[in-house]
């Protein structure tokens, strides 16, 4: 306990910025004093980019774990290289929570709410306690998605349910309530049916049951609960309409679905725009909201194959197709093989109706497929991206990146022509010294 508060003073004196600064500046007496406290780290170097965009973020992030148990602090891994080394930093930035032994990086979003709920999560059970009726509607009045264990905590549900948490527990929230708490009149529209004994989902100001095998199913064969389980969760870990994004990416192709993406473009203030100079010009919100309502009057037809989603980075959708998609658009990738469906008519003649239909061919396996993940594909995808990249360097600053790959080109091509073409003077200056010798 002394060591620690010890090293809350070297840290306090340490704060980098302003007084009101939350963010701890740590060095290598960390490695010897971090005790057992959970600590959410920024491994950092000063001259990358993305730590410096990523740093007003943090210090929001200290901000609104203040008063918790989680210390937030940064290490420049350029001058305490032993931090990193321990932690095996790859990358900048890397967030990191570590809690004594446990060391878990952070791959999603760099944005304020995402890492919080992230780092309250990881400092958390894996299976959160919902003690109330009150809780519960506070938990709800929250309107993040989150699941909840109905029942006597006991059994092979409640087994597979707290080992599926603690694989999922950095993307979602996991609760157990007793059955009691749920037969509140309050909640009677949530009282499980024909047993107390169930794993439910909220989200979407909706909430939804994993339908329990019967207990006969049970006696056979618990495996069953194993599978279907993981399989529901899975597939409802993420709201009806999400949105895309490089951070959450990763996880929406463990799920199994086509991913029906509208594509936009989203301003660095928030603002959807499209191809406002296009010859058929569609406005990007009302393109994302007929798409969202084909799903949500259509659910129970459609949830069970699609991931409906919109991104506002449309390089994250055309690094999938491998062209530069008109905006908006609509794209559907099935997750599983990498192939991608697009529709035959351009966006200002879809309506509801016409992607329906698109929809039933895609699930009917009747539309045109493109892309895959083949070994061709792959090349050819990683060619793509770096095609993109630098057109997209050129367009944003040609000088420099006529200087970044000009001066190293320039360069290389002096070496190779000292080297090939040093046998030819050599010959030249041989042949000159023979005529003249000749001459005398």
């Amino acid at each position: 306990m002394a060591a620690f508060k010890t090293l809350l003073v070297l840290l306090s004196v340490c704060s980098f910025g302003s007084a009101t600064n939350r963010v701890l500046e740590l060095s290598d007496r960390f490695l010897e004093l971090r005790g057992d406290s959970p600590w959410l780290i920024m491994f950092y170097a000063p001259w990358c980019g993305h730590c410096k965009k990523l740093e007003p973020v943090w210090n929001h992030v200290a901000h609104a774990l203040y008063g918790t148990d989680i210390r937030v602090g940064r290490v420049d891994c350029t001058r305490f290289t032993a931090v990193a080394t321990e932690f095996v930093v790859k990358g900048f930035p890397t967030i990191m929570f570590v809690k004594g032994d446990e060391r878990h990086s952070y791959k999603g979003d760099r944005v304020k709410e995402e890492i919080v709920g992230y780092a309250i999560r990881m400092s958390s059970p894996p299976v959160q306690l919902i003690a109330s009726p009150q809780h519960l509607r506070d938990t709800i009045s929250h309107g993040d998605l989150f699941f909840t264990f109905v029942g006597n905590k006991e059994g092979h549900l409640w087994e597979v349910y707290k080992e599926i948490a603690e694989e999922y527990r950095p993307y979602h929230f996991f609760y157990s309530i007793e059955a009691s708490c749920m037969q509140d009149h309050t909640f009677k529209p949530f009282c499980p049916p024909v047993t107390t004994l169930s794993v439910m989902v909220f989200k979407d100001d909706k909430h939804f049951f994993y339908p329990v095998p019967d207990e006969q199913a049970l006696v056979e064969n618990e495996s069953v609960v194993n599978t279907t389980l993981n399989e529901w969760i899975n597939h409802e870990r993420f709201p009806l309409f999400t949105k895309f994004t490089h951070g959450n990416l990763h996880q929406l192709w463990k799920i199994k679905k086509y991913l029906a993406i509208t594509v936009v473009k989203e301003s660095k203030t928030g603002r959807i725009t499209t191809d406002e100079d296009a010859e058929e010009y569609v406005d990007g919100y009302k393109f994302r909201d007929m798409v969202e309502s084909v799903i949500r009057n259509n659910r129970d037809k459609y949830h069970q194959h699609f991931q409906f989603g919109w991104t506002g980075t449309p390089d994250l959708a055309n690094s999938i197709a491998m062209e530069r998609l008109p905006l908006p658009s609509l794209l559907v990738v099935n997750a599983s093989t990498m192939h991608h469906h697009l529709p035959e008519d351009p966006a200002h003649h879809l309506t509801t109706d016409a992607i329906e239909v698109f929809l039933d061919t895609v699930i009917a396996q009747s539309a045109p497929s493109f892309g895959g993940d083949s070994w061709p594909i792959r090349i050819y995808r990683v060619y793509y991206n770096a095609k993109t990249s630098l057109e997209d360097m050129w367009q944003g600053n040609p000088v420099l990146t006529a200087l970044l790959f000009g001066l190293p080109l320039g360069f290389l091509s002096l070496i190779c022509y000292s080297i090939w073409c040093s046998d030819i003077l050599d010959a030249d200056e041989e042949e000159e010294v023979n005529q003249h010798e000749k001459k005398e």
